[in-house]
């Protein structure tokens, strides 16, 4: 089935536009990236600046083998290897805000163990633009896809998916700023809408280039022009008499909606007048835009003169009218890049980009469902069972508020459960056996009324199981608890002996850590006194013969006056001593 547009049903968008830029306006910002690369480089014949690698998430640097013609001559690529996730991106931060051209050109890498072109899938802000066919490789304009989107949060992610078709490999990435006027299907219709580049002819040229290769606007974003060699007249393609009117189809895929941009231009007095007045003087442009939806797998675009015997075009645009998808809550996305850190999560896993969106895309043993009342996805299911996990769960968990199933079973994950689970109001499934968990069962687990499964059987908790969890089983709950040495407290546990209430355990801990404080208090001052006595006794052992010494010595002196003394008085008594 074809779809044909015929040019009178165009509606009239910009009129008179000058063919000549101005010189005062700013350069647009213009981010060019070369994949692989370890320094900035530049690229003949128009000088053009490439950045060195950076923002990627993964994935391997390498040579590349270049096919295409209007491929950058850039000499390396980055591939993602499916061992660095399914999903792996270019997150580009501090990117102003206004209306953007990304492009992204595709390499194969120069290896002879390298298979084939590598097919994939290229998603923009979460929203899937395209995907490679096969034979991408030897078709000029397949090898590389482009979408025009605005740009709100200074944030650019380009995301590359794995379909298992070998390694996604890319050779550039490009930001290129274009006029916020451009483009423009109707008012705000920025909001929600992608346009992804079909197909662009310079009519009546037969080399294709860019932009930059013809000295056009900066503004534009510096667009490829294919070629379209039927009729040429001086850059345009006209009818003739014999056949008045101008047909173009284009092979596209059914069921979407294309906006078709037809660019006309008095470039030569001697081109028809295609219409009423056509676009005024020479030198002016007229471009006339009509989005249509299409069913069939053709789209087929007819210029028929309404005055004259000829009709004619300058150029032709075709994109696909992209909804873009909504995207998940930043709050829980934070939350599970959280829980990525926490647990080390294999690289195998991915977990780049938006969590939920593409559709076809969404993190693996990761559930999501959309929320219509905020327009935003949420998670409500993690199934990360078996998956070698370690660390301990964080507290950051308790941010997935619309989560009705986390199954971590299986696994070496450590530390406490996290009181903040019980927050998690929606929660029916919590499955944390076969794990090393320890300390207590939180009692805010036991507020979880919408719980019905919970298996904590099989790791290292202690402690009474909160008395609300018990009163559940009554309403068919189904519990586990079993393989805990130290938990009592239920029917198939060891009984408790006294509870003591958080507060009480707390109060006696404290008094235990004064207890010990007083006992080693007193045991340094008999220690201290005791190696006082020890030093006093053992001066007093040195100083002994000295001592005793002194002692003799004194007594000898007072018994030798007492002697004197009593010599005197006898002599006294019986007079002088005579001579004979």
């Amino acid at each position: 089935m074809q779809h044909r547009i015929s040019s009178f049903l165009f509606t009239l968008l910009t009129l008179a536009s000058s063919l000549h830029r101005s010189s005062s306006r700013p350069e647009p910002f213009a981010l060019r990236i070369s994949c692989g690369a370890r320094q900035n480089v530049k690229t003949k014949p128009t000088n053009t600046q490439w950045s060195k690698d950076f923002a990627y998430t993964g994935g391997r640097p390498a040579n590349a083998s270049i096919s295409s013609y209007i491929a950058p001559p850039l000499k390396t690529l980055r591939y993602f290897p499916l061992s660095d996730g399914p999903e792996n991106c270019y997150n580009l931060n501090r990117v102003p805000r206004g209306h953007y051209a990304v492009r992204i050109f595709y390499g194969v890498v120069k290896d002879p163990d390298f298979g084939d072109e590598p097919l994939f899938d290229v998603s923009i802000e979460g929203t899937h633009v395209y995907s490679l066919k096969s034979g991408w490789s030897s078709v000029e304009d397949q090898s590389f896809s482009e979408a025009l989107l605005f740009v709100k949060d200074g944030l650019v992610s380009v995301c590359f998916h794995s379909t298992g078709h070998g390694d996604p490999a890319v050779l550039s990435v490009e930001v290129l700023q274009i006029d916020d006027k451009g483009y423009v299907l109707g008012t705000n219709w920025g909001d929600g809408v992608i346009l992804r580049t079909v197909k662009r002819l310079a009519c009546g040229r037969g080399k294709p280039g860019f932009d930059a290769d013809y000295g056009g606007d900066p503004w534009g974003g510096d667009r490829y022009w294919g070629p379209d060699t039927d009729k040429i007249y001086q850059h345009a393609l006209v009818s003739t008499d014999g056949k008045p009117d101008l047909d173009y189809t284009l092979d596209v895929e059914p069921n979407r909606n294309y906006s078709v941009w037809l660019h006309f231009a008095e470039i030569d007095g001697q081109l028809p007048r295609q219409g009423k007045g056509m676009a005024g003087d020479r030198f002016t442009a007229l471009v006339l835009n009509k989005t249509v939806p299409v069913n069939g797998r053709s789209l087929t675009i007819t210029m028929h003169p309404t005055k004259g015997n000829q009709a004619f075009v300058n150029a032709i645009e075709i994109f696909e009218v992209i909804p873009a998808e909504y995207r998940t809550s930043i709050e829980e996305v934070r939350a599970l890049q959280a829980l990525k850190g926490a647990l080390g999560l294999p690289h195998r896993f991915g977990w780049n980009g938006d969590p939920c969106v593409p559709q076809g895309h969404p993190w693996s043993g990761v559930d999501c469902q959309f929320d219509k009342a905020n327009n935003i996805w949420v998670i409500d299911g993690l199934g990360l069972d078996n998956q070698g996990l370690w660390g301990s769960l964080p507290n950051d968990i308790s941010k997935l508020h619309h989560l009705q199933s986390l199954n971590l079973s299986g696994n070496s994950i450590q530390g406490p459960i996290p009181s903040t689970l019980g927050t998690i109001i929606s929660l029916e499934t919590l499955d944390l056996s076969f794990n090393m968990f320890n300390g207590s069962i939180p009692e805010t687990i036991g507020q979880l009324t919408s719980l019905r499964t919970l298996n904590l059987n099989s790791n290292l908790l202690s402690g009474k199981v909160p008395a609300a969890l018990g009163g559940r089983l009554l309403h068919r709950a189904s519990f586990n608890f079993t393989a805990n040495a130290g938990l009592c407290g239920m029917p198939g546990l060891p009984s408790c002996g006294p509870h003591l209430s958080t507060g009480a355990k707390i109060g006696v801990a404290f008094a235990v850590l004064i207890a010990v404080a007083l006992i080693v208090t007193c045991s340094v001052c008999w220690w201290k006194r005791r190696q006082n006595i020890l030093r006093a006794q053992k001066i007093g052992s040195r100083d002994a013969p000295y001592a005793k010494a002194r002692t003799h010595f004194s007594r000898d002196v007072q018994m030798s006056r007492h002697h004197g003394q009593e010599n005197s008085r006898t002599a006294t008594e019986n007079g002088p001593t005579l001579l004979s």
